[in-house]
């Protein structure tokens, strides 16, 4: 199953732990990271085991699971830019005379309506996610539909995928592996882009020239099919262009 997949499906505990655990492992939801049962890892001067192992993981690598949540894109969260600050300032432990003076807005009261707001935006979640459940259980035409990759740059309609238009699609542009159209249509691209994307992995680093040389072995125009995975969020690179990855 794809990061993406494990994300988007994992249990609210899950989610708030940032791992979710397998027969013989625990997985990062944020970036696949792997600790197996039963092996011990050394981390400055103690050791662990892997449940607790992926707690120092998601600690290093990723602060917390709250800062990872607070920065996804606000297609993805529901949060204004506004909401997410005032969240990270709460989550700092901030009282409310604080959070005035760092934002320097209104007054102390203002900040205990945000407060209250966010409370009647968790109350609204946490209903429509009950009903959703529940939907679940009746809704037997409800199509499957692609989860969308975290690290998307703009979440839009393109996203608007189900599991049996991706499978054609990839049927309509895929022969033996290699792409045989770049297809026009936004949504079509996605799942071409995604479907590339599975060539990297995803502790990597490629220098331009073997990037290319993977791309090329799909695509003749591997400089379109490049930028087209960056603009999409699919991999990142240095700002030289020495070095790509795929983003997590």
């Amino acid at each position: 199953m794809e990061l993406s997949d494990l994300f988007w499906s994992a249990s609210l505990e899950e989610m708030k732990r940032g791992f979710i655990e397998e027969e013989d492992s625990f997985i990062c939801l944020m970036c696949g990271e792997i600790t197996e049962k039963g092996m011990v890892y050394p981390y400055e001067d103690k050791f662990y085991l892997a449940e607790k192992y992926m707690g120092v993981h998601i600690e290093r690598t990723h602060l917390s699971v709250f800062d990872y949540l607070i920065g996804m894109d606000k297609k993805l969260t529901g949060l204004t830019d506004h909401q997410k600050r005032l969240l990270t300032l709460f989550y700092q432990g901030k009282n409310d005379k604080e959070i005035k003076e760092e934002l320097d807005i209104g007054s102390a009261s203002t900040i205990r309506h945000h407060r209250f707001a966010l409370k009647e935006k968790e109350r609204q979640a946490k209903t429509f996610l009950t009903m959703m459940e529940l939907l679940k259980e009746k809704d037997e035409n409800a199509p499957t539909f692609v989860p969308v990759h975290k690290t998307a740059t703009m979440v839009d309609e393109r996203y608007n995928i189900t599991q049996t238009e991706q499978d054609q699609i990839v049927k309509k542009y895929f022969s033996d592996g290699t792409l045989t159209k770049f297809p026009p249509k936004e949504k079509q691209r996605l799942v071409i882009l995604r479907e590339i994307s599975k060539q990297l992995k995803k502790d990597d680093m490629y220098e331009e020239k073997e990037l290319n040389q993977i791309l090329k072995g799909i695509y003749d125009d591997y400089v379109l099919i490049r930028r087209y995975l960056i603009e999409y969020g699919f991999i990142d690179r240095k700002s030289d262009g020495s070095k790509y990855w795929l983003k997590k």
